[in-house]
């Protein structure tokens, strides 16, 4: 019997499933096994699965044009990650998904997203919910890049996700704050003097 009680302890504060709705949404779950480097997404692939990490550190993320690497999100244990406009829309993806850690996944497809959405409401709401959360977290991110110096974002990052900087690489969290790992390094040098 596979262990889907991560999944489930996650969302047990926002959604209660009767029994006929827990085993529904059971039903569709299934446990995948990465290795580091492995690719979960790539672009022009449609993504099929909604990923949530049992265990792990994986990163999305896209090669622009001049060939730079861009960290558009990362997750660690309990997180969920993917391109969304991928999933949602069942296009050709923009991002990778990639595992910087062996990692443990759940997932579950479109197809059974959709038949969660019809038979649990509870489920439409909880996705509901955490579709308004990611939609802040996207706003307040965007208004930190325009308006805070790197240093700022970089306090800002290092107190609210420090787990992330135990289990990211450097040039990663870069990336992520839209600089270069060596003005990074810089920074992070000046807090440690």
């Amino acid at each position: 019997m596979q262990d889907f009680s991560p999944l489930l302890d996650y969302i047990a504060p926002e959604i209660s499933f009767n029994d006929e709705e827990k085993d529904l949404f059971v039903s569709v779950l299934q446990i995948r096994k990465v290795k580091r480097k492995q690719f979960v997404e790539q672009p022009g692939f449609v993504s099929k699965y909604r990923t949530f990490v049992i265990n792990g550190a994986l990163r999305a993320f896209f090669i622009s044009k001049d060939g730079q690497e861009h960290t558009i999100s990362l997750a660690v244990d309990n997180g969920f990650i993917g391109d969304a406009g991928s999933f949602l829309f069942q296009a050709p993806a923009t991002l990778f998904v990639e595992a910087m850690e062996d990692s443990t996944l759940i997932q579950w497809s479109y197809e059974s997203e959709q038949l969660l959405l019809e038979k649990i409401p509870g489920y439409t709401m909880l996705m509901m919910k955490k579709s308004q959360e990611i939609a802040v977290m996207w706003q307040r991110r965007v208004i930190s890049h325009l308006n805070l110096s790197a240093e700022q974002r970089y306090q800002e990052f290092a107190q609210k996700y420090p787990a992330f900087l135990q289990r990211f690489p450097l040039y990663i969290i870069a990336s992520y704050l839209g600089m270069t790992r060596e003005f990074l390094s810089r920074i992070r040098n000046q807090k440690i003097s």
